[in-house]
């Protein structure tokens, strides 16, 4: 603003001059001496001078200008970033907690201290289906949404997850499990049985496509462990392993998500005669904060 008061002020001295000039070449008597033809001269070049300074003063208005513009996309290119971003915060939770269920399978065949047992050979001998159906909870912790700088776009949450599989509960068991037992009274009612599994993990889960609504995971290795129910036949319930998974959720309304996955549980190997490697899959709610 100041520098266009000034632009304007030196206008007005230039037109200003050329009124004087044009006055003193209007006059015949002025023009006749020679006093009169220097100060012609040095109005001439007052005039000169001052048009000089117009064009400085101008080309700074319009550097000025041009700065301004520039100031004025950059403000909005600032404001519409932090409405994007309000946008991404107001349906993108850092941290999630969620609830699982779903159909699993394990591919070996349970045995156990009460159910079917090469120990106790007398008495039923059933076991469990190798099917069940599961449920579960769990959370996400977010850790970084870049991978750290590395990646834009992609996420790194840390999971923690339970879960709880039956894989029957009228189970016949064995002569462990008789009411009375053998051993107080010959040729008991054979118990009911349930044969379940608990599993604790704790893994990276890697989120794809970061600020949209539906976003594709993996887990590329996590910690598993494994509480079996009933023991195995040398009364072990702890097993340990590797989790894989992978799914994808979406974020349905505010801080509700729905999602699907699949996970698959990999045991070292025999522990006592039980191996509870399998898969599991099905779907989750949940919750943003």
């Amino acid at each position: 603003m100041r520098r266009n008061v000034i632009a304007k002020n030196a206008v007005l001295n230039a037109v200003a001059g050329i009124f004087s000039v044009s006055a003193l070449l209007s006059a015949p008597q002025v023009l006749a001496g020679g006093a009169s033809t220097q100060a012609l001269e040095a109005q001439i070049q007052l005039l000169e001078e001052q048009l000089q300074s117009i064009r400085g003063e101008l080309d700074r208005v319009k550097s000025d200008t041009v700065r301004n513009e520039q100031k004025i996309r950059e403000n909005e290119q600032s404001v519409a970033s932090v409405k994007a971003a309000e946008q991404k915060a107001e349906r993108s939770d850092k941290h999630i907690i969620f609830f699982r269920g779903g159909f699993a399978h394990n591919n070996h065949l349970r045995n156990g201290v009460s159910i079917q047992s090469n120990v106790v050979p007398l008495g039923a001998q059933d076991r469990a289906d190798r099917d069940a159906w599961y449920i579960g909870a769990g959370f996400d912790f977010n850790l970084t949404d870049d991978v750290w700088g590395f990646l834009p776009g992609t996420s790194v949450f840390a999971e923690l997850m339970f879960e709880y599989k039956e894989f029957g509960n009228r189970v016949q068991g064995n002569a462990l499990a008789t009411n009375p037992t053998p051993i107080a009274v010959p040729g008991g009612t054979a118990r009911n049985v349930t044969v379940s599994q608990f599993t604790l993990t704790a893994a990276p889960k890697i989120k794809f496509l970061e600020g949209s609504r539906f976003r594709p995971w993996i887990i590329p290795a996590g910690l598993a462990l494994h509480v079996i129910s009933p023991p195995s036949e040398a009364i072990t319930v702890l097993q340990p392993g590797v989790m894989f998974g992978a799914g994808a959720d979406y974020n349905l309304w505010k801080s509700i998500y729905v999602g699907v996955d699949a996970r698959y549980q990999l045991a070292g190997g025999k522990i006592d005669g039980v191996n509870v490697s399998g898969f599991t899959a099905g779907g989750y709610l949940g919750i943003g904060f």
